[in-house]
């Protein structure tokens, strides 16, 4: 984590009131450092990250049979898109195992299900909630552009939709709407949560504070946010090919990267709060499998 530097932070009225938080100024070079720790976390426990974003690619999977058999293609892209917008929230796990290895402790699979104890997880969930409207709203908007174009008649099969969309005028307004109105929806997203939830995980804030926070991230540092929301957009559309399996990956990856990014552009707390130590492993009997593979049976054992 780079070292804080006096000349470096922010300290200024954003937004009608001083900053909560002490913000940094980031370069595009702190991005890749993030990405690169993000990176080893994943490499130091790949299968806690695969376990909890598993649900990723089988919900692609799942969203791809619906679309084939509800004769809703049209929403395919956007569904897949959306991903973008909830993603921080789904991420949370991941930001707990990144702040837990981050402390040297040892992490396992179920320590990402221990963010339910963070004092802000009542916040996590409001601004998830907050999220998850704003992806239906995406959703509702990208279907009504569609048929406002196209109208209601549903494509015949992939190949008349990829034809309908990439060969035809209406097509091309179609992508010049859609991925105009798209950005719109993700520029939003990501200003009121590139820093909220893993905030949130850190300290005692509110979703008020910590939403004033990520816009004070995004005016502090434009060009930076800007390339990691590119940077995001690109990795998720390689790990979206194909049928969305490359997201096992990816969005651990970004997950762990993006706590790593929070711990970059706000300024450390100067007085943590102190965690019990992990109990002792008591010894395990055969005659209790497979009853001791759950965590909870395990915290019992001392």
């Amino acid at each position: 984590m780079a070292a804080p530097y006096p000349d470096n932070i922010v300290k200024r009225h954003v937004f009608g009131e001083a900053a909560s938080y002490p913000i940094r100024k980031i370069g595009l070079s702190d991005l890749g450092e993030a990405l690169r720790l993000g990176w080893e976390d994943f490499k130091a426990m790949p299968s806690h990250a695969i376990v909890v974003c598993l649900i990723y690619p089988i919900l692609g999977v799942v969203l791809f049979r619906i679309v084939l058999g509800y004769a809703i293609l049209p929403l395919l892209f956007p569904l897949a898109a959306g991903f973008a917008l909830i993603g921080p929230f789904a991420a949370i796990g991941l930001y707990e195992l990144s702040r837990r290895r981050e402390r040297g402790d040892q992490v396992e699979a179920w320590d990402a299900l221990k963010v339910v104890r963070a004092p802000s997880f009542g916040a996590m969930l409001e601004l998830g909630g907050l999220l998850l409207i704003l992806f239906a709203v995406w959703i509702g908007v990208a279907d009504s552009i569609y048929v406002g174009i196209f109208g209601h008649a549903p494509a015949a099969s992939i190949p008349n939709f990829a034809t309908r969309v990439l060969t035809t005028p209406e097509g091309r307004s179609l992508i010049i709407y859609g991925c105009g109105v798209g950005f719109l929806f993700a520029v939003v997203a990501m200003s009121i949560s590139v820093v909220s939830f893993p905030l949130m995980l850190d300290r005692r804030a509110t979703a008020i504070d910590a939403i004033r926070t990520s816009l004070q991230v995004v005016a502090a540092n434009p060009v930076a946010m800007a390339g990691w929301g590119l940077l995001v957009a690109a990795l998720l559309v390689l790990g979206s090919l194909p049928l969305f399996v490359g997201l096992a990956v990816v969005l651990p990856v970004l997950g762990h990267a993006t706590w790593h990014l929070y711990r970059r552009v706000v300024e450390p707390n100067t007085n943590p709060q102190e965690e019990p130590p992990r109990p002792l492993k008591g010894k395990r009997y055969a005659a209790d499998f497979p009853v001791n593979l759950f965590p909870w049976t395990r915290e019992r054992e001392q």
